[in-house]
């Protein structure tokens, strides 16, 4: 019984040795491995319950809530530059809210006025009839297998049912269809957006583009 425990003392050693001790590739994808493992199984679980929902954090992958210009565009119009402020925001994209009745003060009392990009990472609340509002940022079950995080214009109910449209600031309409953002059921929603954590979803992003060669694709 001593002579086991001796045994398994020294590998325990030898183990801690190589995770924090030994500087070399291995070990550095050891410790990238542990740590995925603990952020999956253990924390983000822990943030689930706190938060209330089963997406407490999500990477954002697109470039749907940009408030400059992605692959040449903003907002549907083909742009060679622009100087990315609210007023030139408002100035290119607000007539698309002023036609539903949003005006430019509304919106920029809104959360997240000035949008996020690719690459941010969103801690997400709970989302239910009660505490989502108009100008929120929802995330929820869309026509695509990743969640689509988008910004509630309208709120309306039918027949005792809350529903919701949204829209991302850099696109020029709400996507149609019947998974799309038009009409979007409490049954769709996963949590709203509370905070941000600029560039730290780029992990995520890089990690998907790395292993797309081997043939592995994920949608965005």
């Amino acid at each position: 019984m001593h002579r086991h425990l001796k045994t398994v003392h020294k590998h325990a050693k030898l183990v801690w040795h190589f995770l924090w001790n030994e500087d070399s590739l291995a070990s550095w994808l050891a410790n990238l491995v542990i740590a995925f493992v603990v952020i999956r199984y253990a924390v983000y679980p822990i943030l689930g319950v706190i938060l209330g929902t089963g997406f407490p954090i999500v990477a954002v992958v697109s470039s749907s809530m940009d408030h400059g210009i992605a692959d040449g565009k903003i907002c549907g119009q083909q742009m060679d530059e622009f100087h990315e402020s609210f007023d030139n925001y408002w100035d290119l994209c607000g007539h698309w809210y002023k036609d539903i009745g949003i005006s430019k003060e509304q919106f920029r009392k809104y959360p997240f006025p000035g949008g996020f990009y690719k690459g941010d990472v969103i801690v997400l609340w709970r989302a239910n009839r009660n505490n989502v509002g108009l100008g929120d940022v929802l995330v929820f079950v869309g026509n695509k297998p990743q969640p689509i995080i988008h910004r509630v214009v309208k709120g309306w109910e039918e027949d005792g049912n809350k529903f919701y449209q949204t829209k991302g600031d850099h696109n020029s309409d709400s996507i149609s269809g019947d998974m799309g953002e038009k009409k979007i059921s409490e049954e769709r929603m996963l949590g709203k957006a509370i905070f941000r954590v600029p560039y730290l979803g780029w992990l995520k992003i890089l990690f998907v583009d790395a292993v797309r060669p081997l043939g592995i694709v994920i949608e965005r």
